[in-house]
């Protein structure tokens, strides 16, 4: 991961409306296999994290001017960290006008992953520990808390210039639970929601369910597929990329290798090309099977609640909407 540009800021603020002060470095941050291993883990950690946004710069303006220092910056009007300088002033002025927020060391990194450009932006905490000493002594111990991260944004630079279209190219971690405290931070980037991750997995999955519906498909051979589907979903939401929906057709039937491609396409679902996997919705994903005495039953677990209701005291399950190849076998059945 090669690493172009980075360096770290320190905005001192409490949540009790007192005034931000600012205390900005005025050089770049030097190659390290420190700041290499902190920026790994720094990915790590935002792409485990669950509730990100995805979505594109407002246009620029006064009040959204970000994505114009960014180009700026970019095209070689300025350099990193007279960008970054003004970035953080602009970041620190919100943080007044937001009671609710604290200050914390503010990290810009500009790097390469593969042939793409991202540029990470966070608000970093240090967390009190202990460690052991060289002479075997039990010391107070700070360090950054890259597990407990609340306000970072990740823009993929590449995407952001070469596709005009997009509405993807910046991901950037919610708020939990609608709260404000986090709205500062996103109008500091500038950015407005494009892409729905969890409507989009969501549409995706019963994509999925109608193919293979339509497809009739051994349960052994839909199980298969749908390990494949949720596999191939959490190793692309790891690596904090989208899922290439012409990249999973290829893989859940190597056969066919354009069937379910052409079933989202046929069937209009208004998918995108690529879309973010959403973990939440994945996790919810999966299959409940059961045979006995020439009964076979299989279903997603999606499903329950809405076309299947199961009654733990009865024993029962009320199946709705029944798929018309079997409602068709019924009404012959005589």
């Amino acid at each position: 991961m090669p690493i172009r540009h980075c360096i770290v800021h320190l905005i001192d603020k409490k949540p009790d409306g007192s005034p931000a002060v600012l205390h900005a470095r005025d050089s770049e941050l030097a190659e390290s296999a420190a700041i290499e291993n902190m920026l790994a883990d720094l990915n790590e950690s935002y792409n485990a994290k669950q509730g990100k946004a995805w979505g594109l710069f407002h246009p620029e303006s006064g009040a959204f001017p970000f994505s114009g220092w960014l180009k700026e910056y970019l095209d070689g009007g300025q350099d990193f960290t007279a960008f970054s300088r003004v970035a953080v002033e602009h970041l620190q002025k919100l943080m007044e006008e937001s009671n609710l927020s604290v200050g914390g060391h503010v990290l810009f990194a500009h790097y390469q992953q593969g042939m793409t450009d991202y540029l990470a932006i966070a608000l970093l905490h240090h967390s009190e520990g202990v460690a052991v000493t060289d002479q075997l002594d039990v010391t107070p111990s700070r360090h950054l808390d890259l597990g407990q991260l609340h306000l970072a944004a990740r823009i993929n630079i590449s995407e952001w210039q070469n596709n005009k279209q997009s509405k993807q190219y910046i991901s950037f971690i919610k708020g939990k639970n609608g709260k404000k405290v986090s709205e500062y931070f996103r109008d500091f980037i500038g950015c407005q929601e494009g892409v729905d991750g969890p409507g989009e997995t969501r549409t995706l999955l019963k994509a999925f369910s109608d193919f293979v519906e339509s497809e009739d498909l051994p349960e052994e051979s839909a199980r298969e597929k749908t390990k494949t589907l949720v596999e191939y979903a959490s190793s692309q939401a790891k690596l904090g990329e989208p899922m290439g929906l012409e990249e999973l057709s290829e893989l859940i039937d190597e056969d066919r290798p354009k069937a379910f491609y052409d079933h989202i396409r046929n069937k209009d679902y208004g998918l995108s090309p690529e879309i973010p996997a959403d973990k939440r919705t994945l996790n919810q994903f999966r299959r409940f099977t059961g045979r006995a005495e020439g009964l076979s039953i299989s279903f997603e677990a999606h499903l329950l609640g809405s076309k299947i209701e199961y009654d733990e005291e009865a024993g029962t399950l009320i199946i709705k909407g029944l798929p018309t190849q079997l409602t068709d076998q019924l009404k012959r059945r005589n």
